[in-house]
């Protein structure tokens, strides 16, 4: 067959940057998008709290649009939602179970946005929107759910691979499947959209195993409370931190609007597990002794606002920062932040507690693929 039209593909964003990522397929009069997320701010934005993809080129083609297809529940994925549906059109959206929960979540807090016709796909669903096929399958990121995506087109086979890394133990997860990615690579695949944000790291991502019995040594030698903080959106760690818990005797506490939101809703959904009285209100804590709290909160990049910097500042109205508390940092630190952080962690050391962070040991690891990852997703495909 004579094809006698392009593809186009247009990075709205996530291209050369970290965040707000948003991609166009177009060919002749049709369109589809992967991904709405937020952009975090520069440095020459004072006042900004986060960016969004520059939607101008589809608002006259709204007519076009046949569908936005959504790859994991990451804010820099999915965060613009809000603020751009209306203005392409309010088109139909596709997104895994967790996606879907919490796009929806997140819709409330608009009330004057509009409905959202949002389906549930599962993986390895296919999704027909003439001249494209659209079909998901699994990867492995640090939240559950996460599809890359594959799109067959008129002129070939684009794959869009999500935010990824190989795991071979993954925790609450289960592996890639390489024998799949293998076999579309031997079918042919005219272009690789891939995860680079690892790019820069030499060697392998470091397997959620390592952080769990990293984490498990904190665990065992802490004398009194555990104050956890990580990104509200790392839900596998979350539940690593909940599994722990229970293994000690621990009762758990969440701290953070954003983290309470997406704990209640894995919890709803079954991706995340745990006993019938685990966790907790902050007000029942004085229940237990502080050897049997965890409290898992907010607030890993020393926002102001956020629960950590008002623990340590003396500021929260429900944990009280305690001489001896263990205090993990379970998570990197997103450029930019560095100074924020680092004055949180002073705080910390000169009112008496024990804080672990990533620089001494492996207990946070990268969502990205590091180098030998990309190299083996171009071997397979």
């Amino acid at each position: 067959m004579k094809i006698t039209s392009k593809l186009k593909i247009i990075p709205l964003g996530g291209l050369g940057e970290v965040g707000r990522n948003m991609t166009i397929l177009e060919y002749e009069d049709k369109i589809i998008i992967i991904d709405m997320g937020l952009g975090f701010p520069e440095l020459d934005m004072p006042g900004i709290d986060f960016t969004v993809p520059n939607t101008k080129y589809l608002e006259d083609k709204k007519n076009k649009i046949l569908g936005v297809f959504f790859t994991h529940g990451h804010y820099d994925h999915i965060g613009a939602v809000p603020y751009l549906i209306g203005k392409i059109g309010n088109p139909p959206l596709f997104a895994s179970p967790l996606t879907t929960a919490i796009i929806k979540k997140r819709q409330t807090d608009f009330p004057n946005a509009p409905k959202l016709n949002i389906k549930v796909v599962k993986e390895e669903e296919v999704i027909k929107l003439n001249p494209f096929e659209v079909s998901f399958f699994h990867v492995n990121h640090n939240i559950p759910d996460d599809y890359a995506i594959k799109v067959e087109t008129p002129i070939g086979t684009i794959i869009y691979t999500s935010d990824f890394k190989f795991d071979p133990h993954p925790v609450n997860d289960k592996p890639t499947n390489l024998k799949q990615l293998k076999s579309f690579g031997d079918q042919g695949i005219l272009l690789l959209l891939e995860d680079s944000t690892g790019a820069e790291e030499e060697g392998h991502s470091i397997s959620e195993k390592t952080i769990k019995e990293n984490l498990e040594i904190i665990f065992k030698q802490a004398k009194g409370r555990i104050i956890a903080t990580t990104f509200a959106s790392l839900l596998n760690r979350i539940q690593q931190l909940i599994t722990l818990s229970e293994a000690y005797n621990r009762k758990v506490v969440i701290q953070g609007y954003t983290m309470k939101s997406n704990v209640e809703i894995s919890k709803e959904l079954g991706y995340i597990k745990a006993e019938k009285h685990t966790i907790i209100e902050p007000k029942d804590m004085h229940r237990y002794q502080d050897e049997r709290i965890t409290v898992i909160g907010t607030g890993a990049q020393g926002e102001s606002n956020a629960f950590l910097m008002r623990y340590a500042n003396g500021e929260h109205k429900e944990v009280q920062l305690k001489r001896g508390d263990t205090v993990i940092f379970s998570s990197s630190v997103v450029p930019g932040n560095e100074r924020s952080v680092q004055a949180l962690k002073d705080n910390l050391y000169k009112r008496g507690a024990h804080v672990f962070h990533y620089k001494m040991m492996d207990i946070h690891a990268s969502g990205h693929g590091e180098r030998e990852d990309l190299r083996e997703m171009l071997r397979l495909l």
